[in-house]
């Protein structure tokens, strides 16, 4: 058995993180792989909570605000890049930790990547145009047209994965669903998690808090600053979107901040039903002293 070991910081947006994973590699005195796919991108900061200068100073973090919204940057860019970080780190290291709430981009670096076509130019640029003549609505009836059973199951509402389903569908004639669930890839380290949990009016309670501390850090000019790259898919996010049809006069700034509260919370309550899913993670309580979680994580 390798003696190299991923450990996996998750939970739900708001639930503390980024101050466990900090303390645990603290403690493995290790450094810190950042999976939040939001937090990728050096445009976005207030909205996407990154951690702060001091945070950021006490361990090493990598995949922090190191791609452009101009970047088109998918989650086998990620897993690529981050098993080649990960196989550099372990050179010296035998403990990493790893964060961040985006479940499919740390599956991708714990198991692998189903196997997908390739995707021809011309495809991407035809859905690209749809989008932007059809938009989202658009998006969700072609790919219940093409593919019923993941319809049911994505994010009706994340333009990033409505356009890779229908891409993978398009390339190869089949439904996106057909390709998932595949044998997946070998890794030269072990991987475990954690989930960190809180009673849910508690997390969102703390949610509702943390988006009020980013309107008063900035997030509306941060947001102002990106108005003529609003239709980037990466800016197609809860803490951004809501927040351009304030600008374009549709809303009031309490509409705004309202909508930015109630679509985080919905991304909450998906998250935790995301990771129920893994059978074999260990779970805290979000208070959890970090001694308790060393204890069981190093032996």
């Amino acid at each position: 058995m390798s003696s190299k070991t991923l450990i996996y910081v998750a939970g739900p947006t708001g639930v503390g993180k980024t101050k466990t994973s900090i303390a645990l590699a603290k403690a493995f005195g290790t450094e810190i792989i950042s999976c939040d796919s939001r937090q990728f991108y050096k445009e976005m900061k207030i909205g996407t909570a990154v951690p702060t200068k001091v945070e950021l100073s006490e361990v090493k973090h990598h995949f922090i605000q190191s791609k452009s919204i101009n970047d088109r940057y998918t989650v086998a860019d990620f897993e690529k890049e981050a098993i080649d970080t990960i196989e550099n780190i372990f050179k010296e290291k035998n403990t990493l930790i790893m964060v961040g709430g985006s479940g499919m981009y740390a599956d991708a670096v714990m198991f692998g990547m189903d196997k997908f076509p390739e995707i021809p130019q011309e495809i991407r640029s035809q859905l690209k145009v749809f989008n932007e003549s059809h938009g989202i609505k658009g998006l969700n009836q072609l790919l219940k047209e093409r593919d019923p059973k993941y319809y049911n199951q994505v994010d009706l509402k994340n333009p990033v994965r409505l356009l890779r389903a229908l891409e993978v569908s398009i390339a190869s004639n089949k439904p996106y669903s057909s390709f998932l669930g595949q044998e997946r890839r070998p890794r030269s380290f072990i991987s475990k998690m954690i989930i960190l949990h809180c009673p849910r009016i508690i997390l969102y309670n703390k949610i509702n808090k943390r988006i009020d501390q980013m309107i008063e850090s900035g997030l509306e000019n941060e947001v102002r600053s990106l108005i003529p790259y609003k239709e980037n898919l990466a800016l197609q996010t809860f803490g951004y979107k809501e927040l351009f049809p304030y600008f374009e006069g549709d809303y009031t700034i309490e509409e705004a901040i309202k909508e930015v509260k109630k679509n985080t919370r919905r991304y909450a309550k998906r998250q935790i039903t995301w990771f129920k899913k893994y059978e074999n993670a260990l779970c805290f309580p979000a208070n959890s002293s970090i001694d308790e979680i060393y204890k069981l994580l190093k032996y």
